[in-house]
């Protein structure tokens, strides 16, 4: 697959996970699956997925940034949403947050067989007025 053919596959993965389309999740993630080098399977990243969507129902993933080098994908998202209540720990319980995620993805044919994630959590702690730790 070209980088051009990956890109587009991306792209359809990304409109499946906006649309909920659960059941077509399977057309782009390998039954096998490995998230942040776990090993969580379809089933686990499926529910993920819902249980992110639950917590944060105007989830709405949007791609900034995406560099193809097959078979890998790297990809900026951003998000401006307001999660329920808590979330990577933090009290948002409502409050709208913009953050976003550096995502690399390793594909194995026209499935993601690798996903390894990094969420900008220093952003929405800024966002809740919260000081952050990192260096």
């Amino acid at each position: 697959m070209n980088s051009a053919e990956l890109s587009d596959v991306y792209r359809a993965y990304i409109a499946c996970l906006n649309a909920q389309d659960w059941p077509k999740l399977e057309r782009f993630v390998h039954d096998d699956v490995h998230y942040n080098d776990r090993l969580i399977g379809i089933s686990g990243y499926r529910e993920m997925l819902e249980r992110d969507f639950s917590d944060i129902p105007n989830l709405h993933f949007h791609i900034q940034r995406l560099v193809s080098d097959p078979p890998c994908i790297a990809s900026r998202l951003a998000f401006d949403c307001t999660p329920k209540g808590m979330f990577l720990g933090l009290p948002v319980n409502g409050r709208r947050v913009s953050f976003t995620e550096n995502v690399f993805y390793e594909f194995r044919g026209d499935r993601i067989g690798r996903v390894w994630s990094i969420i900008d959590k220093a952003a929405i702690e800024a966002a809740l007025g919260i000081k952050s730790h990192q260096l």
